[in-house]
């Protein structure tokens, strides 16, 4: 067997599309072509590296597979299944247009919006807890040579924090999937924690020491580029929602390729912190594209193995057209895309 390539992955947030990182990741580790050294991520990105790590350390490549599937299927569970059984069908039955234009949908979004978890919650009832507690094994992940970088955003200070593996608990997990309008803030070491993507949906700066491979896979879950301007009021939110999320990102995407250009100019002196960064992703524009913001909130099986069988296939074409260009050189345009 060829020797696998050294990569850093960074996961990007998005609720139950998170879904479709498994299915990329599912795919990844299937082919066993790469080796994982550290990990960077946010909100259920976070969800999917802690499962991933459980696994890595308890069967390697296959491990990693079956604690991912444990992960979605603890998700699907806790997200409450129709006891009739699966709803697919009464899904597929209200297009996205039918939904987002009905006011009796957009008026139930404004009401869930302007409700406080401190009053509808008031126990703090998080099915999240018991997701996390089920799929992560929290002592294989913190005696890990896996480097974990999980991002939350500090409420009081305004300012994202970056939990490293030695960290890494339920805690810090529900931490970084905390949606504010949907579940009190988590408490950790005296500061009160919402989601991470806020500001950091993943952070990459944890990746650019010398010691970790110059090769970062970036699995983001929000479309960066959309062909049309919103003109209905949810796909507005829709679009907003998307931009403000993928904000942190694309900023510091754009610091990395502007500093690039400086060096390929000769205007900055290459140093040694920076090395060479390779970047490449697998991008979600064309799969999860045409999906609403409430989608990610959807948690039935059939929605969720669909996302699964959509990340296997992004995944196919990436391994098929990219794949050989890792550790030689980065297969995204950063100046092209970003300055």
């Amino acid at each position: 067997m060829a020797k696998r390539k050294p990569v850093c992955l960074a996961l990007q947030g998005g609720g139950s599309h998170g879904a479709f990182q498994w299915g990329v990741l599912d795919r990844l580790f299937e082919d066993d072509r790469i080796e994982v050294t550290a990990v960077t991520a946010a909100s259920a990105g976070a969800m999917n590296a802690a499962a991933l790590v459980t696994g890595l350390e308890k069967g390697g490549n296959e491990g990693a597979r079956i604690a991912l599937d444990h992960l979605w299927h603890e998700v699907n569970q806790s997200g409450g299944r129709n006891v009739f059984g699966s709803s697919g069908q009464w899904l597929q039955s209200l297009t996205k247009q039918w939904v987002s234009d009905n006011p009796l949908w957009q008026a139930g979004q404004t009401l869930a919006m302007s409700m406080s978890p401190y009053a509808f919650n008031p126990f703090n009832l998080n099915p999240l807890k018991r997701v996390v507690e089920s799929a992560v094994d929290f002592a294989a992940v913190r005696a890990s040579s896996v480097q974990m970088h999980i991002s939350a955003t500090a409420v009081q200070s305004g300012k994202s924090r970056i939990f490293e593996t030695k960290e890494i608990s339920p805690e810090v997990l529900m931490a970084s999937a905390c949606l504010p309008h949907m579940f009190q803030a988590v408490r950790i070491d005296g500061e009160d924690y919402w989601d991470g993507g806020y500001l950091a949906n993943p952070a990459l700066y944890p990746l650019f020491e010398d010691k970790q491979p110059h090769d970062i896979l970036l699995l983001p879950l929000n479309p960066f580029r959309r062909d049309d301007t919103p003109q209905q009021s949810a796909e507005i939110m829709d679009r907003l929602n998307e931009i403000l999320f993928n904000a942190p990102l694309v900023a510091e995407l754009r610091s990395i390729a502007f500093v690039q250009r400086l060096i390929e100019e000769g205007r900055l002196q290459r140093g040694e912190g920076w090395g060479e960064i390779r970047l490449h992703a697998i991008p979600a524009d064309q799969w999860l594209g045409d999906l609403s913001l409430a989608s990610k909130l959807d948690t039935e099986w059939r929605f969720l193995t669909t996302l699964k069988d959509k990340g296997r296939e992004a995944a196919n074409q990436w391994l098929e057209g990219c794949f050989a260009r890792v550790g030689k050189s980065t297969t995204i345009d950063l100046q092209a895309e970003f300055l």
